[in-house]
């Protein structure tokens, strides 16, 4: 049971926050076909905006790698517990984190598409979601360097 609910957690973290970039990409996808359209000499913001949802993915890898050392034989229930736990906090947060930053690039992205120069505020204003992904990343961390093994 240790070891499932361990597994269970790390599985959490690494579909959840894939699942979150996948989906904040496509929002941004969709946002600069549409902007591509009205104003094609943009296109390296379009594509610079739209890629920035596909960190929260990789903060889910990174926690994979962290926990899933942890998981052995031996692994106790607390210990399974807390990986799964802190898989499950971080799948969440950067899923939401990577679809709400979609959302604010894809405004960026049509801002920019209709003449504004909107490219440097908006990544100014895409970072803040990211900051809990980030967040949640550090949290397993520090987390995983307290558990046994």
């Amino acid at each position: 049971m240790e070891i499932f609910l361990a597994y269970l957690g790390v599985a959490f973290c690494v579909a959840l926050s894939g699942i979150g970039s996948a989906y904040g990409v496509t929002i941004c996808g969709n946002a600069a076909i549409g902007a591509f359209k009205k104003n094609p000499s943009a296109s390296g913001s379009y594509m610079g905006l739209a890629a920035l949802p596909s960190s929260q993915g990789l903060y889910g890898f990174v926690g994979f790698f962290m926990l899933n050392g942890k998981i052995t034989p031996e692994v106790n229930m607390p210990t399974a517990c807390a990986i799964f736990g802190v898989g499950l906090a971080l799948g969440l947060v950067a899923l939401f984190s990577a679809v709400r930053q979609a959302k604010v690039c894809a405004n960026g992205i049509s801002a920019i598409g209709a003449g504004h120069k909107a490219f440097g505020t908006t990544m100014i204003l895409a970072v803040f979601p990211e900051l809990y992904a980030i967040l949640g990343l550090l949290v397993l961390i520090l987390t995983s360097l307290h558990l046994p093994f």
